[in-house]
C-alpha cells in the first residue's frame, strides 16, 4: 500500500493525532497504576476531584456541571456517582429542591482524593519531566486551546 496516496503524513510520527494516542496512552496507564493502588479507577477519581473542586468553596454542583468540566458525558458520571455513592465516598443533597439531589464529597472521599490528587500530580511531574519549564506553560496553553 502506498501511504503518499492516502495519507498527508509521511510517517505516522508526523501525525499530531498519532502522537498524541501514543502520549495519552502512556501517560493514562501511569496515572491508573497510581490510582489502582488507592483502590480507584480513572473516572472515579476525576469525577471525585471534579466534585471536590467545584464544591470547594461550599458550592452545591449538579451531576451536568460534573460532566461538562469532567469532560464526560451525563450517563457516564451518573453511573460513576452511584458507584462512589455504595464507596461511601460521595452523597447526594438538597439545599432547597427535593428534586435535585446534588452530589457532595462525604469525610472518606475527602481522604481518598486528598492521597490520590498528590499521587496524581507526583506521576503528572514524572511523566512530563522531560519538558522545561517553559515547555510545560506552552504545552498547558495548547492543550486549552484544543479543548476549547
Amino acid at each position: 500500500m502506498d501511504f503518499k496516496q492516502i495519507s498527508v503524513h509521511d510517517a505516522p510520527e508526523r501525525s499530531p493525532g498519532f502522537l498524541l494516542w501514543h502520549i495519552s496512552t502512556s501517560w493514562r496507564s501511569s496515572i491508573e497504576t497510581t490510582l489502582k493502588s488507592l483502590g480507584l479507577t480513572h473516572p472515579q477519581f476525576v469525577v471525585l476531584a471534579t466534585i471536590g473542586w467545584l464544591t470547594r468553596k461550599g458550592d452545591g454542583v449538579t451531576q451536568a456541571a460534573v460532566g461538562k468540566m469532567a469532560g464526560m458525558d451525563p450517563n457516564t458520571v451518573s453511573q460513576v456517582i452511584k458507584g462512589l455513592i455504595l464507596k461511601k465516598w460521595v452523597q447526594r443533597k438538597s439545599a432547597t429542591d427535593a428534586r435535585a439531589k446534588n452530589p457532595v464529597l462525604t469525610s472518606l472521599g475527602k481522604e481518598v482524593i486528598a492521597k490520590a490528587l498528590p499521587a496524581v500530580e507526583k506521576k503528572d511531574a514524572q511523566f512530563f519531566n522531560n519538558l522545561s519549564t517553559k515547555e510545560m506553560q506552552l504545552l498547558i496553553q495548547v492543550f486549552q486551546k484544543l479543548i476549547l
